[in-house]
């Protein structure tokens, strides 16, 4: 089945804020014309161990961000989250780094820019850096936007994931426990 998918302009993410879309906190300074700046929170976790295993649930410690700023290191992942809360219905939310912060040399996401129809929670950052960046909590981090969907669906609906309140390492493990 062939459709056209569309993105939503910055004026129907507003048109639709309440119905199928919610961004707690929302500031109209923050809408861009297709999509919305959402802030990075002042915690990142970081994995412990040098070798990650799928099979088993990493270990992890917590930094907080500092107003004065936390310098990144190379080639390392933090995982951190947005500010906002957000819940999408009968649309496909997608994360992206704003080019700012890419210009940087800084990623927000190595695979999960793709959201689910019917996700709510915290976006979990990927953050990765090529070079050595000074970052800061409630720096608008990323944008959201909304595609259309076609066809049938079911809402996002996974234990893992959905309706978290943190920032959420990898539960990859728990496919293995099936």
């Amino acid at each position: 089945m062939g459709g056209i998918f569309l993105i939503l302009s910055g004026k129907e993410i507003f048109r639709r804020l309440g119905e199928d879309i919610v961004i707690e906190p929302f500031e109209s300074s923050r809408l861009n014309p297709n999509s919305y700046n959402l802030r990075l929170h002042n915690e990142l976790l970081v994995y412990e161990d040098d070798i990650l295993d799928m099979k088993k649930k990493n270990a992890f410690k917590r930094i907080i961000i500092p107003e004065e700023g936390l310098l990144l290191e190379p080639n390392k992942l933090y995982l951190g989250r947005t500010i906002e809360f957000t819940e999408t219905k009968n649309l496909v939310p997608m994360l992206e780094g704003r080019s700012s912060v890419g210009r940087l040399g800084l990623s927000i996401h190595i695979t999960a820019g793709f959201g689910d129809v019917g996700f709510k929670g915290f976006w979990t950052l990927e953050i990765h850096s090529i070079h050595p960046i000074k970052i800061y909590p409630n720096v608008e981090i990323c944008q959201i936007y909304y595609h259309t969907i076609c066809g049938e669906y079911e809402n996002y609906a996974s234990g893992k994931y959905q309706g978290n309140q943190d920032i959420q390492p990898s539960l990859l493990y728990k496919d293995f426990e099936k």
